[in-house]
């Protein structure tokens, strides 16, 4: 089944998730993204992301160019914007990665986490039972290697988050368009 890979424009089987990230790496084998394009695979305005840049999101392009962790941390905010604010947000991140604009404190790298946060989404029918979700958290993140101890807990509680912010967005957007279907304006 197609679906919108989270926090893009950019399409892709359901059942394929686990490809995702090496389809992710292949895009980044000249050397990075520019602007333009990590703009065009979130969707976003090119001012949005400077200004995420500007305010201490990300860190900012080496040489002009964005890297793939840089990238998947843009990815990672603007899925959550619809429904978190961007303070949040930050704080949420902030969580596992201490200073937004410093790599070197992550407990895990930005590309790491979106693409757990995919294998997850692609599973979502299996993650509206709190306990179910508690399991398919536990399994994504059994081969996690803690940089420090309480990383992984920490991991499974962000991505929780995540998840239950995806979702709440994927169900309004349901119900609108349902309202649309009963009153159309």
């Amino acid at each position: 089944m197609e679906w919108t890979i989270p926090g893009t424009v950019l399409t892709a089987q359901r059942e394929e998730a686990d490809r995702i990230p090496e389809q992710f790496r292949a895009m980044f084998m000249p050397g990075g993204m520019v602007l333009s394009q990590v703009a065009a695979i979130t969707g976003l305005e090119s001012y949005m992301v400077q200004n995420w840049v500007k305010r201490g999101f990300l860190t900012g392009p080496q040489n002009k160019r964005y890297s793939l962790r840089q990238l998947c941390r843009i990815i990672n905010i603007n899925m959550l914007k619809s429904v978190l604010p961007l303070e949040r947000i930050c704080s949420l991140l902030g969580y596992v990665n201490g200073r937004l604009d410093d790599e070197s404190d992550d407990m895990i790298d930005d590309s790491q986490l979106y693409f757990m946060f995919v294998r997850l989404a692609a599973r979502s029918r299996e993650l509206y039972a709190a306990d179910s979700r508690d399991a398919v958290l536990d399994e994504e993140l059994a081969d996690y290697a803690e940089p420090v101890p309480g990383a992984k807990e920490r991991v499974k509680e962000v991505l929780r988050v995540m998840l239950t912010a995806w979702l709440a967005a994927r169900m309004t957007r349901e119900a609108e368009r349902m309202l649309e279907t009963i009153n159309p304006q």
